[in-house]
């Protein structure tokens, strides 16, 4: 197969949960542990950093990237989703993993996958585990892909664990209060493994203490540490978060020399060592443009803060979800006197346009109905003067198609 034909096999022949939601989601971990077993435990040849968190895990893990990448060492980073390319996934050092290796290593190993019912998540980890194996890198910052407990990332043992934020999302597998998720996301903390966690709640502080004592695992919570202050190319103001937890996380970080001159440069660097997209990515300016892969009302929460503080005539939104969120509590969140572009992202569970305009009359948020994403932003550019702006979001599919 050609490496095109390698990924429409892929996305065609085993659901995965970003395109087909719950149908999608092996909530086991059998299958990994039987396939990293056939690889010969490719999980065990490398050390790494496990991320987990409602909000906020890409950019930490990023970020770890970054500063590892700018402290001399060969750094493996697999985060999900993609936005343009699968590729996006599984990098060393900034650098994708190659389509060869790609189409290689499914090649090889589609009998297997065809015969245990792989999901795209369980073979996409292995496919990651394999390559920073191979190409031996020093550490591997690993992004839980949903959940922690057990999310096919979680078989491996790291140097570190560190869980970003605690929020309500994806209610029908991890459930439905913050209590609930933090059980689920403490998960991937390990006997004697040190574990930080980025922003203390009330909610959640007492059972990640009680895992961790159970386990005998130091823990730190970031945000009650005196942390500097750090600049980042990553803009928001909400980095601010996941900054304290990522110094916090590399202070944990045992047997790797990093220096305060490498943790800094390192997070002014992280576009340019990881090549991250769509975190409050500027597209362009006259007017502002921009998009943000926040999902969930907590995160959308402090994008939209961050929307508040920038100054422009007139707000454009460029909108678009997922059927399986809870859209109306979502939609209260926007501002009423903005202009919105109702657009409908192009996977299966993209929520039609028309169904979220009407959601959105509820909220007293009025706009039109495209019929695409490109069309919608390209009916708000032409409305757009040179003063105002627009912002692209709600969805990361909504963010991967505006860019």
């Amino acid at each position: 197969m050609t490496y095109k034909e390698t990924l429409d096999w892929m996305f065609g022949q085993l659901p995965m949960y970003q395109q087909k939601g719950a149908v999608a989601l092996n909530a086991k971990l059998d299958n990994i542990v039987h396939f990293c077993n056939l690889l010969h435990n490719p999980e065990d040849k490398f050390k790494s950093i496990h991320v987990a968190g409602t909000n906020g895990k890409g950019s930490s893990s990023h970020m770890l990237a970054s500063i590892l990448q700018e402290a001399g060492y060969k750094v493996g980073l697999y985060t999900s989703p993609h936005l343009r390319d699968f590729r996006e996934r599984i990098k060393i050092n900034g650098k994708v993993v190659s389509k060869k290796f790609v189409k290689d290593f499914i090649a090889e190993h589609k009998t297997f996958f065809e015969y245990n019912g792989l999901s795209f998540f369980e073979m996409t980890v292995g496919m990651a585990f394999s390559y920073f194996a191979v190409e031996k890198v020093d550490i591997a910052v690993i992004e839980v892909g949903l959940g922690g407990r057990l999310d096919s990332t979680n078989i491996i043992v790291p140097e570190v664990s560190l869980i970003t934020n605690i929020g309500i999302d994806h209610t029908q597998f991890l459930g439905d209060t913050l209590e609930k998720i933090a059980l689920e996301k403490a998960g991937i903390i390990k006997p004697k493994v040190p574990v930080v966690v980025s922003e203390t709640q009330p909610e959640t502080r007492t059972i990640f203490n009680l895992i961790a004592h159970q386990l005998k695992s130091e823990i730190v919570f970031a945000d009650k540490e005196s942390i500097p202050e750090y600049e980042t190319d990553l803009l928001g103001e909400y980095q601010k978060k996941n900054i304290n937890g990522v110094v916090a996380c590399i202070h944990q970080l045992k047997n790797f020399d990093v220096s305060d001159d490498e943790i800094s440069e390192g997070l002014k660097k992280v576009v340019e060592n990881t090549g991250l997209l769509g975190r409050w990515q500027i597209l362009q300016n006259n007017p502002l443009v921009v998009c943000d892969t926040a999902h969930n009302k907590e995160g959308l929460q402090l994008v939209l803060k961050q929307v508040e503080k920038q100054s422009y005539d007139q707000l454009h939104i460029v909108l678009g979800f997922v059927n399986d969120k809870d859209v109306k509590s979502v939609l209260a969140l926007f501002p009423k006197e903005a202009k919105y572009y109702f657009v409908k992202p192009n996977i299966p569970r993209g929520m039609d346009a028309s169904r979220l305009q009407e959601l959105a009359k509820e909220e007293q948020l009025s706009g039109k109905v495209c019929k695409s994403v490109e069309k919608g932003l390209r009916k708000a550019l032409k409305k757009a003067g040179n003063r105002d702006m627009i912002y692209v979001g709600g969805s990361t599919f909504v963010v991967a198609e505006g860019i």
